[in-house]
C-alpha cells in the first residue's frame, strides 16, 4: 500500500506546502505597499550585483586567454631615481632576440611596438587603422587566431603585413583570396598580405588591426639599434620549470652588458597580471585597475545588503499583521523549526520573483551599460555565470530572510494570539541600527562619487603649463613629409588658422626617453632619465609654454639644430646653477643649452612633472600642430580639410583635438565616475525605499495616538515634526559616522594623484546635508500624510 499511496507525513508535508503558499500571496494581496518596496529594492539591487558581476568577469578575464599564459612574462626596467625604483616597459630594441640568444630559459620571446594610426589603401578604399610591429616569434608567444597563413613565415619578409578578418573585410571586400595582394602603407610604401587573423578578442589588452614586421620598424626608428634608447616592448615565454625569482636575478644586470649606463635594472612580471596589476603604466608605481575591480565589488555587495536590510526591517515591522497567524500555528503544534522553514521559503519566493525582474531590467539595460562601461559584454549561460547568479539569488534569499524567519519563529504563543507585540529595546535598536548602517553605507557612496566629480574637474580646469585649447593635429603622411616647411607655411595662410608647427610625440604622453644624457659634473652612478621631445621652430609658441630663461628655437640664428632646451624640472635634476651656455651631450652630439621653460604636465597629473628636454629635429616630427583661432573652429577645420584633399589627394585627413586627448588620459577615471555616480544613486534611492516603508508602517501603528494628539491640540505641524524627528535622528548619526570614513577612502585614493584637491570640510559636510535633505523628504511625505488625516477615522478604525 506504501508503494501505491503516499503517507501521512508525505501527504502534511505537501498540505502545508500549499497551505503556506496561499498565506503568502494572500499576504501579498494584504500587504502591497509593503510587496513593492521589497521587490522594487530587491530587484535593483540584485540588478546592479549583476551588472557589476559582468564588468567584473570581464574585467578579470582580460589576457587569460594565452595558451602559454603562465609562462608568459613581460621584461621591464627598474631604473633608481631620487631614492626609489620606477618601472618602465619600454625598453632597449635589440632586447628580445638578444635575450632569447644568451639565456636558455626563454623558449620564444617576442618584440612589440605600437604603430599608432596608419593609412591603408586598396584601389579606392582608404582606411585608417592601428596595428604593431612585432618580431616573426610574436605568434609563438601570444596565441591570436591565425586564419590564413604559416605562423612561421607570415612575418619573415619585412614588406609583408598581416591583417584581421575585419580590416580585410572593410579594406579588400572579403578575406577570400586576400594572401598576395599589395596594399599601400601612408599612400607611400607597398606591402603584401601574407596572412589573415581572426579579430582580437574584446578581452584582450592588445588591440590592433595588423602586424607589421619589427624589421621594418628598425629601418624607420634607427635609434631601436641603439641599446640607450627604450623603443620596445619584449615579452618571453619561459621553459616549463624555469624559477622566475632565479631568472630575475639572472637577467638583473643584462643591459650593463650592452651599454655602459648604469642604473638599468631589468626585471619580469607575468603578462596577464598588466592589465590589473599594472604597476608602470605612465611610469608610476600604482596598482593599477584591480583597485576599481575591488572598488566594484564592494559597491555590488553593499547595494546588496542595502536592500537585504530593507526587507528585514519591513518584514519585522510588519510582524504585528502576522501574530494570530503564527500564535495559531504555534498552538496547533508547529515547532519552531517549520516557521523558520516557512519564512526562508517566503523569503527564498521574494527573492526568486525580484531576481525574474532584476533579470528583465538586466537585459533592458545591458546596451546602456555597455556604452557607459566601453565594453561588449554579453548575458550569457555559461557555467561560472550561472553559478553566480544562481549564487546571488540564495545569499540574497537567505541574508533578507533568515532575521525574520528567526524573529518570527521566536514569537511567544500567548503573546501572540492576544494580538501583542513585545518590542524589546534590543529589537528596536537592531531596526534603528539596520537604518544607519544602511545610510552610512549610502553617504560614504555618495561623498565618494563626489570627490571622484571633483578630482576630475580639477583635472580638467588645472593650469598645465601650456595651453591646449584650440589645438588640432594630424600625422604627417605622403606629400607633407617631402614638403613640409612649404605644407606649414600655406596652413598659416588659410582663414581661421592662427599658426602650425610639428612635433615628434605629442606633447600629451608619450614615452620616448633617453639616459644617455651628459651634464657637467654628473657621476658615473648618477642616473637621470629624460623625456625627449623634438620640435620644429614655433612649436613652443603654439603651446604657450612659458621661457624661464633665455629663448626658444628661432630662425634668426644659425645652427638651431646644435640647441636644446629643458624644462625646470631637468635643470634641478642636474643641479646646473647657470643653464643658459652649458654644454651638454647625447650620443657623442653636442648641445648648448639656450632656454629653461616653466615646468609643464605633459603626463597625466597621477604623476610628479619629470625632466624633458626639446631639441630642432623637424625631419624627426610626426605629427602636423595647428592652433585655430578662438571662435574659428568651424570655418578653420573647413580650410583645413579642402586644403589637405587638395595637397595630399591620396591620403584621408583625420585630424584629433589636443584636449580631448589629454581627457583620454583620465577615461578609466571618467568611466568609475559616471558608473559610480549611477550606483551611489541607486543605493540612496532603495535606503530610502525602506524609509518610506517603515514610515508608512510607523504612521499607520500610530494612527489611534496621532488622532488622540490632535484632538488634544497638537497641530500637524508639531506631529510632522515628531513623526519625522524619529528618523532625523539615525540618519544624522549615519552621515556623522559616514564623514571620516568616506575622508580615509577619497585620502587614499587622491594619494594616486601626484597633484590633486584638497579636501574641504565643505565637500563632506554638502554631501552630508543632501542625505539627509533626501530622506527627510521622503519620511517627510509620510508624515505630513498622517498628520493631516482627520482624528475622526483614526479613532473609528480603532
Amino acid at each position: 500500500m506504501s508503494e501505491v499511496y503516499p503517507s501521512v507525513g508525505e501527504k502534511y508535508k505537501w498540505t502545508m506546502l500549499l497551505h503556506n503558499l496561499k498565506l503568502f500571496f494572500r499576504n501579498i494581496k494584504r500587504n502591497k505597499s509593503t510587496f513593492f518596496i521589497n521587490i522594487t529594492g530587491l530587484s535593483t539591487g540584485i540588478a546592479c550585483v549583476m551588472l557589476i558581476a559582468l564588468w567584473v568577469f570581464d574585467e578579470l578575464s582580460m589576457d587569460k586567454f594565452h595558451d602559454n599564459g603562465q609562462r608568459l612574462y613581460q621584461v621591464v626596467e627598474t631604473p633608481e631615481i631620487d631614492g626609489r625604483r620606477v618601472q618602465n616597459p619600454n625598453t632597449a630594441g635589440l632586447m628580445a632576440e638578444t635575450m632569447a640568444i644568451e639565456f636558455p630559459e626563454i623558449e620564444s620571446s617576442t618584440s612589440v611596438r605600437e604603430s599608432g594610426e596608419f593609412l591603408f589603401s586598396y584601389e579606392e578604399n582608404n582606411l585608417k587603422a592601428r596595428g604593431l610591429f612585432t618580431s616573426p616569434d610574436f605568434f609563438d608567444v601570444f596565441s591570436f587566431q591565425i586564419v590564413q597563413g604559416d605562423k612561421r613565415y607570415i612575418l619573415a619578409d619585412k614588406n609583408s603585413v598581416v591583417i584581421t578578418e575585419d580590416l580585410a573585410t572593410r579594406l579588400l571586400g572579403s578575406i577570400d583570396n586576400a594572401i598576395g595582394k599589395t596594399i599601400k602603407l601612408n599612400g607611400e610604401r607597398q606591402f603584401t598580405v601574407s596572412g589573415i587573423l581572426g579579430n582580437v578578442p574584446n578581452n584582450s589588452s592588445l588591440q590592433f588591426d595588423f602586424v607589421l614586421p619589427f624589421e621594418f620598424f628598425k629601418e624607420i626608428s634607427p635609434n631601436t639599434l641603439n641599446w640607450d634608447f627604450n623603443t620596445t616592448q619584449v615579452y618571453l615565454v619561459l621553459k616549463e620549470g624555469t624559477n622566475v625569482a632565479d631568472f630575475n636575478s639572472k637577467i638583473k644586470g643584462f643591459i650593463g652588458t650592452k651599454t655602459e649606463t648604469n642604473g638599468r635594472l631589468l626585471s619580469t612580471r607575468l603578462f596577464s597580471d598588466n592589465y590589473l596589476y599594472d604597476k608602470f603604466r605612465d611610469r608610476v608605481e600604482k596598482s593599477g585597475r584591480i583597485t576599481y575591480v575591488r572598488l566594484f565589488s564592494l559597491i555590488a555587495f553593499l547595494i546588496l545588503v542595502i536592500a537585504c536590510i530593507n526587507f528585514i526591517n519591513l518584514s519585522t515591522a510588519n510582524a504585528s499583521k502576522r501574530l494570530k497567524e503564527i500564535g495559531i500555528k504555534k498552538a496547533m503544534g508547529s515547532k519552531r523549526k517549520e516557521l523558520v522553514t516557512q519564512y526562508l521559503v517566503e523569503s527564498l519566493l521574494m527573492t526568486g520573483i525580484s531576481a525574474i525582474v532584476a533579470l528583465l531590467i538586466v537585459v533592458l539595460l545591458l546596451p546602456q551599460f555597455n556604452e557607459l562601461a566601453a565594453k561588449e559584454m554579453k548575458l550569457g549561460f555559461e557555467p561560472e555565470y550561472l553559478l553566480i547568479f544562481s549564487s546571488i539569488f540564495l545569499i540574497t534569499g537567505l541574508l533578507a530572510g533568515s532575521y525574520p524567519a528567526f524573529y518570527l519563529s521566536g514569537l511567544k504563543t500567548i503573546s501572540t494570539l492576544q494580538g501583542k507585540l513585545n518590542t524589546s529595546f534590543g529589537e528596536v535598536f537592531a531596526r534603528r541600527g539596520l537604518v544607519i548602517f544602511q545610510f552610512v553605507l549610502s553617504t560614504v557612496l555618495i561623498l565618494s562619487v563626489f570627490i571622484v566629480y571633483k578630482q576630475l574637474e580639477y583635472t580638467q580646469n588645472k593650469n598645465l603649463g601650456y595651453d591646449k585649447d584650440n589645438l588640432v593635429y594630424f600625422d604627417i603622411n605622403g606629400k607633407i613629409r617631402q614638403n613640409l616647411d612649404a605644407f606649414l607655411s600655406a596652413l598659416e595662410q588659410l582663414e581661421g588658422v592662427k599658426s602650425a608647427s610639428s612635433i615628434s610625440t605629442n606633447i600629451v604622453g608619450g614615452n620616448n626617453t633617453t639616459t644617455r644624457l651628459k651634464w657637467p659634473g654628473k657621476t658615473p652612478d648618477e642616473q637621470e632619465v629624460f623625456q625627449i621631445r623634438p620640435v620644429n621652430f614655433n612649436m613652443i609658441e603654439i603651446f604657450d609654454i612659458g621661457i624661464l630663461k633665455g629663448r626658444s628655437f628661432s630662425r634668426e640664428y644659425g645652427a638651431e639644430e646644435s640647441k636644446i632646451i629643458f624644462n625646470q624640472t631637468a635643470i634641478e635634476a642636474m643641479g646646473i646653477k647657470n643653464p643658459i651656455g652649458t654644454k651638454v651631450s647625447l650620443e657623442n652630439t653636442d648641445f648648448e643649452i639656450v632656454g629653461v621653460t616653466e615646468d609643464f604636465h605633459f603626463a597625466s597629473l597621477h604623476e610628479e612633472i619629470k625632466p624633458l628636454f626639446f631639441i630642432l629635429r623637424p625631419n624627426w616630427t610626426k605629427s602636423v600642430m595647428v592652433k585655430i583661432q578662438a571662435s574659428q573652429e568651424k570655418i578653420a577645420l573647413a580650410n583645413l580639410q579642402n586644403f589637405y584633399e587638395k595637397y595630399s589627394p591620396e591620403m584621408v585627413f583625420d585630424y584629433k583635438f589636443l584636449d580631448q586627448t589629454y581627457a583620454a588620459q583620465y577615461a578609466a577615471e571618467m568611466r568609475v565616475s559616471t558608473l559610480s555616480k549611477y550606483f551611489a544613486g541607486i543605493a540612496i534611492l532603495i535606503s530610502c525605499l525602506g524609509l518610506f516603508g517603515l514610515a508608512t508602517f510607523n504612521a499607520e501603528r500610530r494612527k489611534k495616538e496621532i488622532s488622540i494628539r490632535k484632538v488634544h491640540g497638537q497641530s500637524a505641524a508639531q506631529i510632522l515634526i515628531m513623526l519625522s524627528g524619529e528618523f532625523a535622528k539615525p540618519v544624522i548619526l549615519s552621515v556623522m559616522i559616514a564623514i571620516p570614513i568616506a575622508y580615509l577612502l577619497a585620502k587614499d585614493w587622491l594619494a594616486g594623484f601626484a597633484y590633486h584637491i584638497p579636501l574641504h570640510m565643505w565637500y563632506f559636510l554638502a554631501a552630508g546635508f543632501t542625505v539627509l535633505s533626501v530622506a527627510m523628504l521622503t519620511v517627510g511625505s509620510q508624515a505630513l500624510k498622517a498628520a493631516n488625516n482627520n482624528p475622526v477615522n483614526g479613532l473609528r478604525d480603532e
